[in-house]
């Protein structure tokens, strides 16, 4: 028969060898994780499209002076308006996240998706760039109209643009910027025109 104290020691080392495993284990799934973590942090780039590439119009916000400016630049984008749309804006985020950038968003700002229904564009933005943007009327209002207009002079016949947060409802981007309703195209084209900066023709 096996002594009591031998079989408590065992029973310890057979702890002690789990709790090693356990622990190594961890360690190996956290170094896995840790690059895709980097690499989140890494400023958005629009995803690669096949086909002759477009002009698209951009429309940046500038703190400074409180305005929009567009700004054409060129991008092979997918025939399908979804797709297109979310190309776009992430252009416009990939701008942002620059470190020369006129209207800073957080790192690993992105577009979830964009949804298309009647005339009516659903961006879904992802929480890194909800969470993280900066507190300010002025700066949320930019962001906003920024990406609203983006969209309406890329895809004709978006009359409306409702934002989303992780595909869930939201009532301000970081507190001032209304996101509860619905944002009216060619309203948001009269008041980029008013701020004095560069509305859609």
């Amino acid at each position: 028969m096996i002594p009591r104290h031998l079989k408590i020691t065992f029973g310890l080392l057979l702890v002690a060898a789990l709790a090693s495993g356990i622990y190594m284990w961890m360690l190996k799934r956290h170094e896995r994780q840790a690059p895709q973590t980097a690499q989140l942090q890494q400023p958005v780039a629009p995803p690669p499209a096949t086909g002759t590439p477009l002009t698209v119009a951009l429309y940046l916000a500038d703190d400074q002076q409180g305005a929009l400016h567009r700004e054409e630049t060129s991008l092979s984008l997918p025939a399908d308006p979804s797709l297109r749309a979310q190309s776009v804006l992430r252009a416009v985020i990939a701008r942002y996240t620059q470190k020369d950038s006129t209207h800073p968003l957080p790192a690993g700002a992105d577009v979830n998706d964009v949804y298309i229904v009647d005339g009516t564009a659903v961006v879904d933005l992802n929480d890194a760039l909800a969470s993280g943007h900066r507190s300010g009327v002025m700066v949320e209002e930019l962001t906003v109209l920024s990406l609203v207009q983006t969209v309406a002079a890329n895809l004709p016949g978006i009359t409306q643009v409702k934002i989303l947060v992780n595909g869930q409802e939201r009532d301000t981007l970081a507190g001032h910027a209304d996101l509860a309703d619905l944002y009216d195209v060619a309203a948001v084209n009269r008041a980029v025109g008013q701020m004095g900066g560069t509305s859609s023709p």
